[in-house]
């Protein structure tokens, strides 16, 4: 089973996305297996992270600014503005793809894990996931 989806994004940051897959889950008529999500972009990320506390999200965002800033000289590929080669080296340092098992239709995350699309630019647009869930041969 696998289908892409076209997600929203406003922005720069960190975009919690666990319901709209849970949403898709529940549709499918597989109840078990594993999940793989694919991002189909080099600009922006996938990650399973802390979904309870915003500081979290602010200081992993904060953190990794300051790790890969805009405006660096060293940077040549600068035609698509500031954010652009920060965005494909932030991309490069962080999944474009994670696994997740399903059981029961209902994903494995921990209790306080969330599925994050991590848009690295300022671009506001859609971004494609690919999903795919491959049945438990049970």
């Amino acid at each position: 089973m696998t289908e892409t989806l076209r997600l929203s994004v406003e922005g720069q940051g960190l975009h919690e996305i666990t319901g709209v897959i849970r949403n898709w889950l529940a549709r499918q008529t597989v109840s078990s297996g594993l999940l793989t999500l694919f991002l189909r972009h080099t600009s922006a990320s996938l990650l399973i992270q802390e979904n309870a506390d915003p500081s979290v999200r602010r200081d992993l965002e904060c953190w990794f600014n300051r790790l890969v800033p805009e405006g660096d000289d060293l940077y040549t590929h600068t035609l698509e503005g500031p954010d652009d080669m920060p965005a494909h080296i932030k991309a490069s340092l962080l999944a474009t793809s994670l696994a997740v098992p399903v059981l029961k239709k209902e994903l494995m995350l921990g209790t306080w894990q969330g599925i994050f699309l991590w848009e690295h630019r300022y671009f506001r647009g859609h971004r494609e996931v690919v999903l795919h869930l491959q049945a438990d041969e049970t």
